[in-house]
């Protein structure tokens, strides 16, 4: 199959959103400090799109998997453990002559100069993704497409297959694309591709941070202007909080016809900090939470499965983008790139705040057991 046919989609859509990327076994420290000094690590998961995937399905999503492991033990894991999650892995792909990709990171943040990462993917199984060689049926069965520029990274044939994937057509889902800039791994290539993309999606995430050094373009109004054709470019701005673009009233994410699914009712509603801008956008800026941090991984794939499951619930983007910020905090509390999600009714009650009580809210370990929204409500 050489690429989906135009106007590809199903009459009963029976999964929310399909994640496709590289997953890898990841190896945690098992305590700070360089590479060279770690006596021994832990073995986890890691992949941004698989990521989605779990956060998805653990908040009560229909998500699937797409990806390419190795035929090997470590392919296996990754496997079951997204399975384990709740997530249909039943698309993935083993190839029997390349192995899976495999990762080794410090404990300390990404964002400091002493933070390292030994990836061990070139060449891996997920590198041989391609247009030639995708499951298009099973990637265009959802109400929501997930990807990321990581995946254009891996090779020329992955780039291809983000091209192909993101080209327009007739029946598409809405393509969410999480531009997810990666340095080390654009050192041969040309980054600006991901600006490429994401004006070929209708739903983007890009930190103000990664624009600046990808492309050049400081500031969330220049982003907006450099990708003028999605409907919601949702700019992530660290600990000021995001702002988000949105086009409205445009269709959100095509309606199940499976029993139960939630209304995804498109449209840019006003929000905190909503202002229309001329002409064209909604413009809503919403407050980052204050957080006790424990590690600083997975939080940006963590806020794009917030956004992702209040999209597919229809709701207000500010609602939207609270639900991002409490999704990165439950993951920001823990050691690893993934935990359970607080349940719904529980951060429904927490979005729900006003403005004041949502700026004094300060999140620490274990926060998402509590009952009560009124327990984590204290002043920073």
């Amino acid at each position: 199959m050489s690429g989906p046919a135009a106007g590809t989609a199903h009459a009963a859509t029976t999964t929310d959103v399909v994640c496709l990327g590289e997953s890898m076994v990841t190896f945690l420290p098992s305590q700070p400090g360089r590479l060279a000094d770690v006596p021994s690590f832990g073995r986890g998961i890691g992949g941004a799109e698989s990521n989605v995937a779990c956060a998805l399905a653990a908040a009560g999503h229909r998500a699937a998997w797409v990806g390419r492991v190795g035929a090997d033990g470590f392919g296996d894991h990754l496997v079951e453990t997204i399975a384990g999650y709740g997530v249909d892995t039943s698309a993935v792909r083993r190839d029997p002559d390349r192995p899976t990709g495999i990762y080794f990171r410090t404990a300390t943040d990404r964002g400091t100069g002493a933070h390292e990462v030994a990836y061990y993917r070139a060449g891996s199984a997920a590198s041989a993704m391609s247009p030639a060689n995708v499951p298009y049926e099973e990637l265009f069965a959802g109400r929501i497409l997930h990807l990321s520029g990581i995946t254009a990274a891996l090779s020329a044939d992955c780039l291809a297959l983000l091209r192909e994937l993101t080209a327009p057509r007739p029946g598409r889902p809405l393509v969410s694309f999480d531009v997810n800039h990666r340095p080390r791994l654009w050192r041969d290539g040309d980054a600006g591709v991901l600006q490429e993309l994401a004006r070929r999606c209708d739903l983007v995430f890009v930190g103000e941070d990664e624009a600046e050094e990808a492309w050049g373009i400081v500031g969330a109004e220049a982003i907006r202007a450099a990708l003028p054709e999605p409907s919601v470019v949702v700019v992530k701005r660290g600990s000021a909080g995001a702002t988000v673009f949105a086009s409205g009233p445009r269709p959100g994410p095509r309606s199940s016809n499976a029993g139960g699914a939630d209304s995804a009712a498109g449209g840019a509603e006003a929000g905190e900090g909503a202002a229309q801008a001329a002409g064209r956008d909604t413009v809503t800026v919403v407050p980052a939470l204050h957080v006790d941090v424990v590690a600083a991984v997975g939080a940006g794939d963590a806020f794009a499965a917030g956004f992702l499951s209040a999209t597919l619930r229809g709701l207000p983007v500010r609602d939207r983008v609270r639900h991002g910020h409490l999704m990165a905090a439950a993951v920001l509390t823990v050691p690893g790139d993934l935990t359970e999600p607080p349940a719904r009714d529980h951060a429904d009650r927490l979005v729900a705040l006003d403005d004041g009580a949502w700026g004094r809210l300060r999140l620490g370990p274990g926060w998402t057991a509590a009952d009560r929204a009124h327990e984590e409500v204290r002043t920073p």
